[in-house]
């Protein structure tokens, strides 16, 4: 089989996947609509069929409550998976992820800051907002602090995010300790993730900044290739790479902190999905972006199902599922390089 029948099958499988989980999960829940009411009720929607509903309360419970979080679980899941694959690609190696620059712990820290100052009483979105800012923040810091002499060194990167993360780690818990109990339990339930509320206003909030940091990541495809052959080989070819090395940590820190502002923390889909597109098509960005997109989405979209759904009247935090999931992953994934010899398998 050849390489582009392969990326055609899987482009084309991951995409019908995420449709049919799509409609699954929206049908799916206390209130059960078939998969044939859910595409009636969208056509309904679009205002394309004016049939009525043959589950009361249908098209309530769906556009008001299970699309949006839909959309939410596919956005987020395919903004972290891309910005796993790009973080992979700037630092050659397949266990890069994007924690390592310090984006989520800073996104934690402002959401923390927002709960337990009281800055939630301004609406619904400052939450949100003081995350995106804190996580976009700590991650320029981290990358401003780790250059000397015009340049960046790959290790130093990574030591002053594992310093950033420590110390927002420790700032964290301080939060926690000043908050009341209910401001305890908002952070903890917050760091934990989950996509319940999804509303479409976060959903149009996100839509831009995630399409835009994706499309950017695209156009950066090629130039990311040539990043397989090393620093020093990358430059010899004509690739500025300090320029596109900030260019790609900013686009992470908005994918991420976009994410992260809205369901909170979700582990290892940064990792996850990257390595596994890898192994299908191989390593040639542009069509391993597309395909860790749709691919993101696709387990992000399943993983929030599953959390629903496992326990009867009650829901598990997605985050807490994810690094289940992606824990004894990564501990294959780091024994399989160590095997190869540090390759991308």
């Amino acid at each position: 089989m050849t390489l582009r029948t392969r990326r055609t099958l899987l482009f084309t499988g991951l995409a019908l996947g995420l449709v049919v989980a799509a409609v699954v999960a929206a049908g799916t829940g206390q209130l059960a609509i078939p998969p044939g009411e859910v595409w009636a009720s969208i056509l309904r929607g679009l205002g394309l069929s004016n049939a009525p509903e043959t589950v009361p309360n249908a098209d309530s419970a769906l556009w008001n409550i299970r699309f949006p979080r839909v959309a939410m679980a596919v956005l987020i899941g395919a903004a972290l998976a891309v910005a796993g694959t790009v973080m992979q690609a700037i630092f050659a190696n397949p266990l890069a992820e994007p924690g390592v620059v310090g984006v989520s712990s800073g996104a934690a820290l402002g959401a923390a800051s927002a709960i337990v100052f009281g800055w939630t009483a301004a609406g619904d979105l400052v939450t949100a907002g003081a995350a995106f800012v804190a996580g976009l923040l700590t991650t320029l810091l981290v990358y401003f602090t780790s250059r000397a002499g015009g340049r960046t060194e790959v290790v130093t990167l990574l030591l002053t995010g594992i310093a950033i993360n420590a110390f927002a780690g420790g700032a964290l818990a301080f939060l926690t300790f000043l908050g009341d109990s209910g401001s305890r339990e908002e952070i903890v339930f917050w760091q934990l993730g989950s996509l319940n509320g999804a509303r479409w206003q976060e959903v149009a909030v996100m839509l831009p900044l995630i399409a835009v940091a994706i499309t950017g990541a695209l156009l950066l495809g090629r130039t990311l290739d040539l990043f397989s052959l090393g620093e020093r080989g990358a430059r010899h070819l004509g690739v500025r790479v300090e320029a596109v090395r900030i260019t790609s940590i900013v686009l992470v820190a908005i994918l991420v902190c976009s994410a992260v502002a809205f369901a909170g923390i979700i582990g290892f889909v940064g990792l996850i999905v990257p390595h596994l597109m890898r192994m299908a098509i191989g390593p040639a960005h542009r069509p391993l972006l597309i395909a860790s997109a749709l691919g993101g989405a696709l387990l992000l979209l399943l993983a929030d199902l599953a959390a629903r759904t496992l326990v009867p009247m009650a829901e598990l935090p997605i985050g807490m599922l994810t690094s289940l999931i992606g824990g004894p992953f990564f501990f294959w994934l780091l024994l399989r390089t160590r095997r190869r010899s540090g390759g991308w398998g």
